[in-house]
């Protein structure tokens, strides 16, 4: 049977990053090569050194929405808002706490501009809203709501753009993808400048990536839906190396759920767009992805469940153990590990 305590491991509280790094490629790389056992620690500029000319670097260009929204009751209680999936113009799957002051049929006001009622519950429990605005909801968005930093995050984040990728585009996300934070645009020019290549796919991070596995029994886990893109140029620039030969390298698990959702037995994508709810764990062969940039996850997540059928969970868990003791950092606003 595939545990989920099998994917616990011991962090210290003060290892989990309260703070980007600034600047951002000055964060730590942990780089792991599956084929020799050899590690090394690095700083993530140092990325270059691991690439090569004619590679694909994979990047997700999604945007984080600033989905978290205060809302109140008619009796001035106050009820915490967070978007997780728009399903269409003004009707929105989202997160509330306190759930018993948003029963279906209350009204909530956020402010002059906004409201919403609550029309219905979710097998999961989340709570189905429709909006109330005149205008354009994005612009109201703008100014009304808060960016969706996750709870062990406890410092007040001075620049929102520190949570955004320097390549976002497109906005519907609920939680960045992380190992993208560490890019700047001039790591990025430098990388293109070697000849390596960058695919965008876009994938809308939902909460559900990020929720605990709360089944014992890994098969009974049930994945959030989450909606990809994958367009004609990205699949065409993937689909060319993976004829040739040369490595298709996500950066972060979001970009390789969106590859390993398109993709063929071959590993050859198609352009095309929908929802996954792709949950990978080991044992799983991969078949578009050769190497990965990901983040430090949090212990029994589906994250370290994805990076531990990359490299094996007995390594993954070592290297969590070898980061540990080296003092990385943790998580969203952590250090980095390339496994190649």
């Amino acid at each position: 049977m595939l545990l989920r305590s099998d994917y616990y491991y011991e962090l210290p509280e003060e290892l989990i990053a309260q703070t980007p790094a600034e600047p951002r490629d000055s964060s730590r790389l942990l780089v792991y090569d599956r084929k020799t056992g050899h590690t090394e620690h690095r700083v993530f500029r140092d990325v270059k050194e691991y690439l090569r000319p004619g590679d694909v670097l994979v990047i997700n260009n999604t945007k984080v929405l600033p989905a978290r929204l205060f809302a109140y009751t008619r009796g001035g209680g106050r009820v915490e808002v967070l978007l997780l999936k728009r399903r269409d113009l003004a009707e929105w799957e989202v997160l509330v706490r306190p759930g018993k002051k948003a029963r279906v049929g209350a009204r909530l006001a956020v402010s002059e501009e906004l409201s919403l009622s609550v029309e219905g519950v979710t097998a999961t429990g989340e709570r189905i809203v429709r909006f109330y605005y005149d205008g354009v909801f994005e612009d109201i968005l703008s100014r009304v709501g808060n960016m969706p930093l996750p709870p062990y995050i406890h410092e007040k984040l001075k620049d929102q753009n520190r949570y955004q990728t320097v390549y976002c585009k497109t906005e519907g996300s609920a939680a960045a993808p992380t190992a993208g934070l560490h890019f700047t645009e001039e790591l990025l020019s430098s990388i293109k400048a070697m000849g390596v290549e960058v695919a965008e796919v876009l994938l809308h991070v939902g909460l559900g990536t990020f929720r605990p596995v709360k089944e014992e029994d890994l098969t009974h886990h049930v994945m959030h839906s989450e909606y990809y893109s994958v367009g004609k140029e990205a699949a065409e620039t993937v689909n060319a190396a993976k004829r040739e030969g040369r490595r298709v390298i996500a950066v972060g698990t979001t970009s390789v759920r969106t590859l390993e959702t398109v993709a063929d037995e071959h590993g050859f994508l198609r352009p095309c767009s929908g929802d996954t709810s792709i949950f990978i764990y080991p044992p799983y062969t991969f078949k578009c992805v050769d190497a990965l940039i990901t983040n430090f996850h949090l212990p029994e997540s589906t994250l370290i469940m994805l990076v531990s059928a990359f490299m094996g969970r007995e390594q993954c868990l070592a290297l969590y153990r070898e980061a540990v003791e080296r003092r990385y950092r943790f998580f969203s606003f952590g250090d980095a590990m390339m496994i190649v």
